[in-house]
C-alpha cells in the first residue's frame, strides 16, 4: 500500500495531503531507486541476512542531528506486526524527511536468546530506499519462549554500548512489544551476540534508565492479555510513566497503527503535526484518527529545543553520564 515516490493515489482521499512540492525531486529518485530493488518482501525467507544485520562486533555511528531507532518484538505473539511496520517505511521516511531533511532510521528486531536463534538483529542506520535492503535483511523468527519475557534487554544495551549520535539532541528510540525484559543482561548471552565481555550481570533497570536520559525513548505496546498490569508496570519503572504508550487498531481491526503514532510523536514533537494530520487524515477514517490521536495525546511530547537539551544528555560516547560510568563498573566491553 505504501510505495516510494509521492503517489498518494492508493489513499482513502488522494487529494487531499501532497507531500511538499520542493522534495518532489527527491521523491521521484525514490520511485526510481525502489523499482531497481525489486518487489518487497519480509515474511518468506528462512532466517536473517547476516551480513546486514548481525549485531557480533558491530557499531552504529550517525552524524544526523535527528536520527530515528525502531526497534520491533518479532516473536510468536507479535504475529504479522514486523511485517505491517516494516511495510510502512517509505510513509515513515518520506513523511518526516519533509520535517528534517537530514533524518536517518535504524531497525532492529528483538527475540529471546534463550529460545531463539537470532535474539538481536540491527541494521546500518539509513535513508530513503537503502532501508528496504535492511528490511528484507531483518527475520522475524515468530518463535520467543513460553512466559512473557523477551530480550529486549539487550536491544538496550546495544543502544547503550555500540550506538553513537553525537550531533543529536533528542534522537528517538521506540521500542514495539507486548512482554516483559529479564531483569539482568547475561554475560553469556552478550558474548554470544555481541562479542562482548562482561565481569558480571547487570541490572537491566538501570541501563533502559541511561537510555530514557539519552534518547526520547518510548515503549509501543500491543496488550497482553491477562498480563497487561505486570508488563505496563516494570515498562513505566524503565522508561516513565507517560512513556508506554498503546497501540491501537483501525477501524477494520486488522492491522495496528503503530508507524501513524510514531509518526506523530515525532511530528508533534518537531512543531509539524497539522501536517501529519492532513497526512493521516488523507489515509485513514475518522474512528482510526481518533484512535491514533488518543494515543499521541498520552505521551509527554517535549516541543521546544531548549527543552530537549536541559533534558537529554546526548549520546557523542565522549563523555558518559554518572549512571553511565557506574553502569561501566559492572562491563569490560572488548
Amino acid at each position: 500500500m505504501y510505495s516510494w515516490g509521492n503517489d498518494t493515489s492508493t489513499w482513502k482521499k488522494p487529494k487531499d495531503y501532497k507531500y511538499d512540492s520542493a522534495k518532489a525531486p527527491y521523491l521521484n529518485d525514490f520511485k526510481k531507486e525502489a523499482e531497481g530493488k525489486g518487489p518487497k518482501s519480509y515474511s518468506s525467507k528462512k532466517g536473517p541476512n547476516l551480513q546486514l544485520v548481525d549485531p557480533l562486533g558491530k557499531n552504529i555511528y550517525t552524524e544526523s542531528e535527528n536520527p530515528i531507532f525502531f526497534w520491533i518484538d518479532g516473536t510468536g505473539s507479535m504475529a504479522k506486526r514486523p511485517e505491517w511496520t516494516f511495510d510502512r517505511s517509505p510513509l515513515l521516511y518520506q513523511t518526516l524527511v519533509q520535517y528534517r531533511q537530514d533524518v536517518e532510521i535504524c531497525f532492529g528486531v528483538i527475540g529471546d536468546a534463550k529460545y531463539d536463534k537470532w535474539p538481536t538483529q540491527v541494521g546500518n542506520i539509513g535513508k530513503g530506499p537503502a532501508l528496504d535492503d535492511v528490511l528484507k535483511a531483518l527475520h522475524a523468527e515468530g518463535k520467543g519462549g513460553p512466559g512473557i519475557r523477551e530480550s529486549y534487554e539487550l536491544a538496550a544495551y546495544f543502544m547503550n554500548e555500540h550506538v553513537q549520535t553525537p550531533k543529536a539532541v533528542a534522537p528517538f528510540l521506540f521500542i514495539l512489544g507486548d512482554e516483559k525484559f529479564y531483569d539482568q543482561i547475561s554475560p553469556e548471552e552478550v558474548k554470544k551476540v555481541f562479542g562482548d565481555k562482561l565481569q558480571g550481570p547487570v541490572d537491566s533497570m538501570q541501563v533502559w534508565k541511561a537510555l530514557a536520559s539519552k534518547y526520547d525513548l518510548y515503549f509501543l505496546r500491543k496488550n497482553f492479555e491477562g498480563r497487561d498490569e505486570e508488563i505496563i508496570t516494570q515498562w513505566k519503572e524503565a522508561v516513565g510513566p507517560q512513556k508506554v504508550i498503546d497501540v491501537p487498531y483501525g477501524s477494520s481491526m486488522e492491522e495496528d497503527r503503530v508507524i501513524d503514532v510514531a509518526l506523530g510523536i515525532v511530528a508533534k514533537t518537531w512543531g509539524n503535526y497539522s501536517n501529519f494530520l492532513n497526512n493521516l487524515s488523507a489515509r485513514q477514517d475518522s474512528k482510526t484518527i481518533a484512535k491514533v490521536e488518543e494515543s499521541i495525546r498520552a505521551a509527554p511530547i517535549v516541543e521546544e529545543v531548549g527543552d530537549m537539551k536541559s533534558k537529554y544528555k546526548g549520546n557523542s560516547g565522549a563523555k558518559k553520564s554518572k549512571l553511565d560510568q557506574q553502569i561501566s563498573k559492572n562491563l569490560m566491553v572488548s
